[in-house]
């Protein structure tokens, strides 16, 4: 007798395989004598391998350190052979832009399946015959039907087809997959380091942090934050990205003509860009170093002035400079 179970298993996108040099979401199964086999969470959990000699750009001391069975994280795809079902994949060539694009991508993606395995489920339907749905909804519900029997006039029971979802099954589903697909804005960041060695050097960096924030709107409102003297970040909440970056190249220009005007110095360290939860958390440990460091150098009564160009700022508060 043939099994009446739903097929469930389906992947996130039409294509079957990645393309090569594109970012994918991969979950480390188990960890060999060259590499680790991972599973592309994307593509139906098919496999792939990351070689060690690709996990970090640096010397590698500890495998454990840079890979973990169970971790979830975006990796390169560097070859792939459809007839073997072979995906090489790199974990040091994907870049902080490309992390951030893959992250966005699969939370959203992984959304959208849990709820048409939900309804697949339910409905007791194969999951590939909602991976339209999000384009097309109306025609794709609409499509779907279902038998009933009913006893007719003459008392004899006929099969009618009616439609699997009621209106109200059917706009509830609808609403609740376009809730969940509402776009999550994306941070975007940059670099810099400014320098004013004037008398007044600590007020004119002041100034032209509120410059920056001044360029700001409310689509891509910007902050401007020291992370330890002369370094500081400009980020920018947007679900545009190319107007994110936009929007932070006028602030730095910004900040750049206060700064010129008062014989100052200001270089772009990294360019605005889009950044992932994990840039943010490599920022905060930074930033801590750093205050650390100048905590040990302002203990030390042979530090000078000039070795950082300005006072301490606190953005928020009033100016404090180094007495």
């Amino acid at each position: 007798m043939a099994s009446n179970t739903p097929n469930l298993e389906c992947r996130m996108y039409e294509a079957r395989y990645p393309e090569v040099d594109m970012a994918v979401m991969i979950q480390v199964k188990n960890i060999a004598d060259m590499g680790a086999y991972v599973s592309l969470l994307e593509y139906n959990n098919i496999e792939g391998m990351i070689l060690f000699s690709e996990l970090s750009r640096r010397r590698i001391r500890s495998v454990s350190s840079l890979i973990k069975v169970g971790r979830q994280e975006p990796v390169m795809v560097l070859r792939v052979d459809k007839d073997k079902g072979y995906i090489d994949l790199s974990k040091r060539r994907v870049a902080e832009e490309d992390i951030a694009t893959c992250e966005e991508r699969y939370n959203k993606s992984k959304l959208v399946h849990s709820i048409m395995r939900h309804v697949a489920e339910t409905m007791q339907l194969d999951l590939e015959a909602f991976k339209l749905i999000v384009a097309d909804p109306d025609t794709i519900l609409d499509s779907l039907t279902r038998e009933v029997k009913e006893v007719g006039p003459d008392g004899q029971e006929v099969t009618k087809v009616v439609p699997a979802l009621t209106e109200e099954v059917k706009d509830a589903l609808i609403k609740n997959i376009k809730r969940r697909m509402t776009p999550q804005p994306m941070k975007i960041r940059a670099d810099i380091e400014m320098k004013c060695f004037q008398f007044d050097g600590v007020l004119h960096i002041k100034e032209a942090m509120r410059k920056a924030e001044a360029t700001g709107n409310d689509d891509c409102p910007v902050k401007i934050k020291l992370v330890a003297p002369p370094l500081y970040v400009l980020t920018t909440q947007t679900l545009d990205k190319e107007q994110g970056i936009k929007v932070l190249a006028n602030a730095i220009q910004a900040c750049t003509e206060v700064i010129d005007i008062h014989k100052g110095k200001l270089v772009v360290k990294e360019a605005p860009r889009a950044v992932s939860e994990r840039d943010d958390n490599l920022l905060a440990q930074h930033m801590a170093q750093l205050r650390q460091s100048n905590e040990d150098v302002d203990g030390d009564d042979d530090s000078e002035e000039e070795d950082t160009g300005m006072g301490e700022i606190d953005v928020d508060g009033p100016v404090g400079v180094h007495e």
